[in-house]
């Protein structure tokens, strides 16, 4: 084996471990490993196998490349090309040569190894070179070992040639003072700093370190009296000597000023460092927080008027970038000069100091998001000038100042709009504001703008986008609120940025929780052609914080204006559910669904991206969509034609254009499909902009979503586990008397003690008789309910039905139900209870007068004026027959009105009321629905002040019933005649005024409830 080669030793080796670790035999004496071993060779040597294809390997390369770029993989498809190229350039052990067959064989490996690259996270490594190894040997030293020299007095000085001494130029040292970006120093500083530079010692054996310290080492142009470059002779070089000459030949005041000379290569460095945040420059000066352009700056081939207005326009987008920079340091807490307090009357640095006081206290997270949304672009643009400095550097191709200025002419028109946004939405506003008005104030702008650009179109597609990226980041904490809040029940706020703040006064579990916990904050804005929001239907604030003088209307953060009901309604229920003992809350699936889901903002920025994706769709669906909105177009524009005809409008060119504007809304064609159709010419829907779809169809399905989940949630837990419907119907059983056996019971007891004249003002007797009847038929309500006696205000009602009113029934409702039921509630139940109390009286008056008793009592009459003759009996006979009639009409009158009440206000209004708690979506409806039902008993029953003299009249006709039956019981000796007179008259009179009364309303139409009750009371009125 003396015969082969290193490479077939290893191969050997190699075969011998591949062979060991494949059959798992040590010994290599072992036949069967010798056996292995020469299989091996035998498909080494003499394998069938075609050879690599390096065409198709490096198709496979750029496949790869190709597919990394298209899935946005810049820097992993950047990093694949190039090592693949160095790898095929550089040689191999044993292989003379690059890009051999063994280079491609490996990679043709390595391809068919790997995996897809687009499933795989890649960060490149840095790698180090191996640093080459010096040999230290002095070889001088060793082959001069015996020779004799002399060195002269200095030996140590190197020996210089005489054209070496010609060439250098002593009196033009090199300054360390190079290029100006190193050391940032201002021009008088440089001044300065100039005599004292050192000159540098030159090495030996670099001849070449001169000549490239002059090709890359800037001029120093910010020297005083610096010394004229060399530039060509062409006209076109000399426009400002030519200039000037002619300003001394045609002006003889014309006096030549000094100039500081620049080439256009600085003057765009500069202008690419003032745009990077770079503030001591030479061109451009820095003061006071204003970007000024120095006057004795000049180029040889421009006016200095030229240059001077070209570098103004400069000046003013690098103080804007200064200005977002100095917001910015402010913020992250990185500003190295908290420069003076500006001065109070000086309006131009308003915009400062309030940026200044903004930052005093934290930051809140909208301002974060709203800086760390600006970094993120002056990141990209700084990326922008780096990639033009170093192809200024390259020196590959020309660069001039107009081009850079072309080039970054997007960028610049993005610039004034965010300083633009930034003045309006945070530097104009005061220095006293609070973070909530600071938040909505810059949201609002935000989405203002975004409005007002989307509406030019196309124009400034690349601003929307700019402000639509700018807005989503800035959104963001205002939307992680939103989501803590209706996921898990926490207004998480500690800095007080949210428009919706906690009462922390008020507990969960008390019970005006859903009124009094949350205030909704409002700012003061100038808005046209918008209407006010009415945020007090929602319940759920104590009260509206505006801030702002006349003629300014208050105002929300706008894009949370369409579902702030749902928010705040989807907070407290989620509150409210993770304070109630559920029965079916498990805390372990609870924690692993949360784990699972997807936050607010995440949801909202992927429906985005699909939204935006759809619009992106392959070419073949493109055609399709297009196909498919010409024909919508069609159709619309007929549907317009045959609207604009209604008005004698005959301009196809306008229905084009409506139809083009209903378009862009996704239901036009439920809103005008059909054969009749109606556009509200007074409603703005038609006109939102795409930016409103997008938050449409992208984040209010979501907000949407969550409120019907956490709203029927606490809706089913209510009704089910803490019996929400049971205590509704327990309210209307004991107050609207709907359980008639058992309040029956108790009434009854009460009107026998008022018949018997004995003392039923008691509260033991009334609780204990309550107790009774409601433990014989309801036990589970007897220690709930109880009665009062009020006797505050006794000599306010003298009439005998007004006795009743110092009752006063209470139910005990417990948490939560007493959000819904709450005192307010039952005190209007106690004032229907009240009336039925009363009607319940008189009807058990008249319904207790037995015609027995006034027999017996018409006996002893008859007997006693026996001897008086006919006359006088014949007058009892009528006394009788008037006093009977009477009671038949008391008793028709009473039975209507209570037959009205009971059935057509009571039963009734309490179906539909069943009917609307069932189909309640969330809590503040269900206490909505609640207090309708109660209004509209009240108003119903008479009970409403505005109606106070009708309710009068038939207190009048009750207490005329109560008198009556008093006089009844006492017997044909206890009145008379005028007495008689006197109750008919008075029945008389209020019968005709309440018949009048409600006649009159039933035909105004006002009140249809009242029709039968006046038709009823009209049947028995008797004409006179």
């Amino acid at each position: 084996m003396a015969h082969w080669t290193k490479f077939e030793k290893d191969t050997e080796r190699e075969t011998k471990t591949l062979v060991r670790w494949a059959s798992g035999i040590e010994d290599e004496n072992d036949q069967n490993f010798q056996l292995a071993l020469k299989f091996a060779w035998s498909n080494f040597k003499f394998h069938n196998y075609l050879d690599v294809d390096s065409h198709k390997v490096t198709r496979s390369i750029n496949g790869i490349y190709e597919k990394l770029m298209i899935h946005s993989d810049v820097t992993k498809a950047e990093s694949w090309a190039r090592l693949t190229d160095e790898f095929l350039n550089s040689p191999l052990m044993n292989v003379d040569g690059t890009k051999t067959d063994a280079h491609y064989s490996i990679l043709s490996m390595m391809l068919l190894l790997a995996g897809p690259p687009t499933n795989t996270e890649y960060v490149e490594r840095p790698r180090l070179k191996e640093a080459e190894v010096k040999d230290t040997f002095d070889w001088a030293k060793y082959l001069m070992e015996d020779e004799d020299l002399e060195c002269g007095p200095y030996p140590d000085t190197p020996e210089w040639s005489e054209e070496e001494s010609d060439e250098e130029d002593p009196q033009q040292p090199i300054s360390r003072e190079d290029s100006g970006i190193q050391v940032d120093r201002t021009p008088q500083e440089d001044q300065d700093n100039t005599n004292q530079a050192l000159a540098l010692t030159w090495t030996v054996g670099e001849p070449d370190a001169r000549a490239w310290l002059e090709q890359h080492v800037v001029t120093p142009y910010w020297v005083t009296h610096a010394s004229r470059f060399p530039h060509s002779l062409h006209l076109h070089s000399n426009l400002l000597n030519v200039w000037d000459q002619y300003l001394y030949n045609t002006d003889p005041l014309y006096l030549p000023e000094d100039k500081a000379f620049v080439t256009e290569t600085q003057v765009i460095r500069e202008t690419l460092w003032l745009l990077s945040g770079v503030k001591k420059l030479f061109i451009f000066q820095f003061h006071e927080g204003k970007v000024s352009v120095r006057n004795d700056v000049v180029v040889t081939h421009l006016t200095s008027s030229c240059l001077r207005s070209v570098l103004d326009d400069i000046a003013v987008y690098g103080q804007a970038v200064f200005r977002l920079q100095r917001f910015i340091d402010e913020v992250t807490g990185h500003s190295s000069e908290p420069g003076p307090p500006p001065p109070s009357s000086s309006s131009g640095s308003h915009c400062s100091s309030s940026s200044h006081s903004s930052c005093r206290e934290p930051p809140f997270r909208t301002y974060q998001a709203f800086v760390w949304a600006l970094y993120k672009y002056f990141s990209s643009f700084r990326e922008e000038l780096t990639t033009i400095e170093k192809q200024l550097i390259g020196k590959d191709e020309t660069v001039t100042l107009s081009a850079v200025l072309v080039r970054l002419r997007p960028h610049l028109a993005q610039i004034r709009v965010l300083h633009k946004v930034f003045c309006t939405g945070v530097a104009e506003v005061p220095v006293d504001t609070t973070n909530v008005v600071r938040a909505s104030h810059l949201l609002n702008t935000l989405y203002k703008a975004i409005i007002e650009y989307d509406s030019v179109g196309e124009a400034s597609e690349h601003t929307v986008a700019l402000l639509f990226s700018l807005w989503t980041e800035t959104v963001r904490p205002y939307l992680e609120i939103v989501d803590e809040w209706i996921v898990h029940g926490q207004l998480f706020d500690p800095a007080r940025e949210f428009i919706i703040q906690r009462n922390k006064d008020v507990p969960v579990n008390h019970r005006d929780f859903w009124y009094a916990t949350y205030t909704l904050y409002s700012i003061s804005e100038p808005v046209e052609g918008e209407d006010r929001m009415n945020d007090a239907g929602s319940g759920s604030s104590a009260g509206e914080q505006t801030s702002g003088a006349g003629g300014r209307q208050p105002t929300m953060v706008s894009f949370l204006k369409p579902v702030l009901k749902q928010i705040i309604m989807a907070g407290k229920s989620m509150q409210l559910l993770k304070n109630l003992d559920c029965k079916e809350s498990v805390p372990a699936d609870s924690a692993s669904r949360d784990a699972e889901r997807k936050s607010l903002y995440t949801l909202f920025l992927e429906s985005v991206q699909s939204r935006l994706c759809r619009r992106d769709d392959s070419p073949l669906d493109a055609v399709t969509e297009q196909q498919a909105t010409k024909r919508s177009l069609i159709k619309m524009q007929s549907i317009v034609v045959q609207h604009l005809q209604i008005d004698d409008i005959h301009d196809p060119l306008l229905a084009i254009n409506f139809a083009r504007l209903y378009l862009e809304q996704s239901d036009f064609h439920e809103r005008f499909s059909g054969g009749e159709f109606i556009v509200d010419r007074s409603s703005q829907s038609v006109t939102c902009q795409s930016f409103e779809l997008t938050l449409r169809s992208c984040l209010y399905p979501h907000i949407q979503r969550r409120y019907i989940q956490c709203c029927g949630n606490l809706m089913t837990t209510l009704k089910k586990d803490y019996k929400l419907l049971e205590y509704l119907q327990a309210m209307r059983n004991y107050f609207l008397l709907e359980a008639g056996d058992t309040m029956y019971d108790f009434y009854t007891a009460i009107f026998e003690r008022v018949l018997e004249k004995e003392s039923w003002q008691q509260l033991s007797f009334l609780n204990a008789q309550l107790q009774e009847a409601v433990g014989q038929r309801h036990p589970e309500d007897s220690s709930r309910l109880s009665i009062f006696l009020d006797t505050s205000e006794p000599a306010r009602k003298k009439q005998p039905v007004h006795n009743l009113d110092v009752l006063t029934l209470s139910y005990k409702v417990p948490w939560p139900v007493d959000i819904v039921i709450s005192s307010e509630c039952q005190r209007i139940y106690n004032q229907v209870f009240l009336l039925l109390l009363q009607i319940k009286w008189a009807k058990y008056c008249l319904d207790t007068v037995r015609f027995s008793d006034l027999t017996s009592a018409t006996q002893k009459a008859e007997g006693g004026v026996a001897g008086e003759g006919a006359s006088a009996k014949e007058g009892i006979n009528q006394q009788i027959h008037r006093m009977c009639l009477l009671r038949v009409k008391l008793m028709h009158f009473v039975n209507s009105l209570h037959n009205y009440i009971v059935t057509r206000i009571l039963h009734s209004t309490g179906l539909e009321f069943q009917h609307q708690v069932q189909e309640a979506k969330d809590l503040d409806q269900l206490i909505k629905i609640h207090y309708r039902y109660l209004s509209t008993i009240h108003d119903r029953c008479l009970l409403r002040e505005k109606v106070s003299f009708v309710k009068e009249a038939i207190m009048k006709v009750l207490n005329l019933v109560l008198i009556f039956s008093d006089r009844w019981q006492a017997g044909f000796g206890a009145w008379k005649i005028e007495s008689i007179d006197k109750m008919e008259s008075d029945f008389k009179n209020c019968h005709m005024f309440l018949v009048t009364i409600l006649n009159k309303a039933v035909c105004r139409g006002s009140f249809p409830h009242l029709e039968s009750l006046a038709l009823s009371l009209m049947a028995g009125f008797e004409q006179c």
